[in-house]
């Protein structure tokens, strides 16, 4: 045995005597290498351990050994954005729920899991984000959505270039978004692999972050993938009443989420202020506390 792998194994020691106390309600193992079976034997944190592994292949090998095993992306995350995505992933799939604590234990991809962290569902912002996410229904991959709230807030927390910008996105029932809109610029994203324009890629963030800057709005797939960007959505419903002060975008947020089944992000250029409209309905607001513009 390596030094390397006795380090390992003496951290996960560590990690399952933690997990194993009475106020740790979950142990969340993200790692494409399952533990020993000599490891978990005896051990409370067997009964707690859920996995999260990026391979369909690994995930049925555990569920024939009777683990909670769910499947995240492959992309390279840092280790806090794999812990996010993996409770995302636990709530959409029911395995966890607000209010739980959470021993989550993690690493680089294809590097032996390094770090753990501590997590309360429900007790945090990107946890709430989450939640929110997992309500919306079935249809909507809740990875997608909660990658770009998050994203959202930073385009209104950070502008472009200095100056304040905003922005609309709409998630999901692309087929009518695009119907019910028009092309105003050169689509971006066109003639891109699917693969290279899928949000839970981090590398695609700064492309939409720098595309938020032109007129129109985002059209993403329910699995993440972006269709569009700069389209005119035309869809109208004089029954939407939006509150006063809130302008063009938000109209259209409003008018585009009440005629289809999408649901549609707004960054206000003027506060930075990012709000969820679905059903013609804001269902989730968040303000900014200090933009960096």
């Amino acid at each position: 045995m390596t030094e390397a792998s006795k380090f390992d194994r003496e951290f996960l020691r560590t990690a399952l005597t933690l997990a194993g106390k009475g106020e740790v309600d979950h142990f969340l193992y993200i790692s494409d290498v399952p533990i020993e079976p000599q490891d978990l034997r005896g051990r409370p944190a067997r009964k707690k351990l859920v996995y999260a592994v990026t391979s369909e292949k690994i995930a049925e090998a555990l569920a024939s050994r009777k683990f909670v095993a769910l499947i995240i992306p492959a992309y390279d995350y840092s280790r806090v954005e794999r812990v996010k995505v993996a409770l995302v992933s636990a709530l959409s799939q029911g395995a966890f729920k607000e209010g739980a604590l959470v021993l989550c234990m993690t690493g680089k991809v294809g590097r032996p899991p390094d770090t753990l962290m501590k997590m309360r569902i429900g007790g945090s912002l990107d946890d709430r984000l989450a939640m929110e996410g997992v309500k919306l229904g079935e249809q909507f991959n809740s990875q997608v959505v909660d990658a770009l709230i998050q994203l959202a807030l930073e385009i209104g927390q950070e502008g472009f270039e200095g100056h304040p910008i905003g922005t609309i996105i709409t998630i999901g029932d692309h087929t009518n978004v695009l119907e019910k809109s028009r092309q105003m610029t050169i689509n971006p994203f066109q003639g891109l692999s699917e693969a290279e324009r899928n949000v839970l890629d981090p590398k695609i963030h700064d492309a939409i972050k720098n595309f938020s800057v032109l007129d129109g709005a985002f059209v993403i797939r329910e699995d993440g993938v972006v269709l569009a960007a700069g389209r005119y959505l035309s869809s109208a419903d004089q029954q939407v009443k939006i509150p006063l002060g809130l302008g063009a975008r938000h109209a259209a947020a409003a008018g585009i989420t009440s005629t289809t089944q999408c649901v549609a992000l707004v960054v206000s250029q003027t506060s930075g202020a990012v709000r969820l409209f679905k059903d013609g309905n804001i269902v989730l607001e968040l303000h900014q506390t200090a933009r960096r513009i």
